[in-house]
């Protein structure tokens, strides 16, 4: 689709007002040919909107798809939150869009409600039900939510709805758990991920998603696949297929990326924050140790 018809909204505008938390000028990012990321959940407490902020200030590329629940219809139809950061992620991606970088959203299942906008654009922000893309490598990827392959969203919808509730139970917890960490000067943990990786059934029913969501891309004809929904970072192969999965920025804090050279990795914000942490303490001892050497 060479033509896009525009959303009759002011994205524009909202690109040139002033975010709550100023975007950093003179900083070198890290460049890359695409990004991936999904399972934000702005409009919840378990939104990581901070890590996502310095992510998006700290690296840039050709194309960033945003891969559906980025924003929690669901839970804002209960309880409206929206802070400044989250304004402020929305900002950086409506500014990434208007500095040429090609943008595309595909909605999942907690944000479905612009799913009806398929086809259309918000400011140079493409909506799309899922896209092709092609790696430096030549390799077609299919990128989509991935909702469209879990057997509870198809067949029980109220079940979804019930296990939706007692995930927001589990991310207050983990929102606790490292409010207190930060007091300790502790990086980030994944409680709600340590739960994940250790219940029987939630292992096996990501595996049983992440075979199914491979054969479906096989029979389609692709090289690999990429989605999110099960907020599980993962990069392996299936069969005849590349799975990827970008994770979340409620627990794992993770980003799908393609170097230009077409090689895939997934990053780990919270690692790559604490790594960035400490080399900027040890440049400042060093620099402490010169200062008193001179003196």
């Amino acid at each position: 689709m060479n033509a896009m018809t525009r959303i009759p909204l002011d994205a524009d505008l909202f690109a040139s007002s002033t975010p709550h938390h100023p975007e950093p000028t003179g900083k070198v990012r890290r460049r890359f040919r695409t990004i991936w990321i999904s399972d934000v959940h702005l409009g919840t407490r378990g939104c990581n909107a901070q890590m996502l902020i310095d992510f998006l200030d700290h690296v840039d590329s050709d194309t960033l798809f945003l891969v559906g629940d980025i924003i929690d219809g669901w839970r804002m139809k209960k309880r409206f939150y929206w802070p400044p950061s989250h304004n402020d992620v929305v900002w950086r991606i409506m500014k990434r869009a208007k500095r040429g970088t090609r943008v595309v959203y595909i909605p999942g299942n907690h944000d479905e409600m612009f799913r009806q906008f398929t086809g259309l654009s918000f400011g140079a922000v493409e909506i799309r039900r899922k896209a092709i893309h092609e790696t430096a490598d030549g390799r077609k990827l299919l990128v989509l939510h991935g909702d469209e392959f879990d057997a509870v969203m198809l067949a029980h919808r109220w079940l979804a709805f019930v296990g939706d509730a007692l995930y927001v139970s589990l991310m207050r917890l983990n929102t606790a758990v490292n409010a207190v960490r930060r007091r300790f000067g502790l990086p980030y943990w994944s409680l709600s991920k340590l739960a994940k990786h250790k219940v029987k059934n939630a292992v096996e029913f990501i595996g049983r998603f992440e075979e199914v969501v491979a054969h479906a891309a096989d029979a389609r004809g692709v090289d690999g696949v990429v989605c999110g929904h099960i907020h599980t970072a993962e990069m392996r192969r299936i069969g005849n297929v590349d799975y990827y999965n970008d994770g979340d920025w409620v627990e794992g804090c993770t980003a799908l990326v393609e170097h230009v050279d077409g090689r895939m990795e997934v990053l780990h914000w919270a690692d790559e924050i604490a790594a960035r942490k400490a080399a900027e303490l040890v440049a400042a001892e060093a620099t402490e140790a010169l200062v008193a050497l001179a003196a």
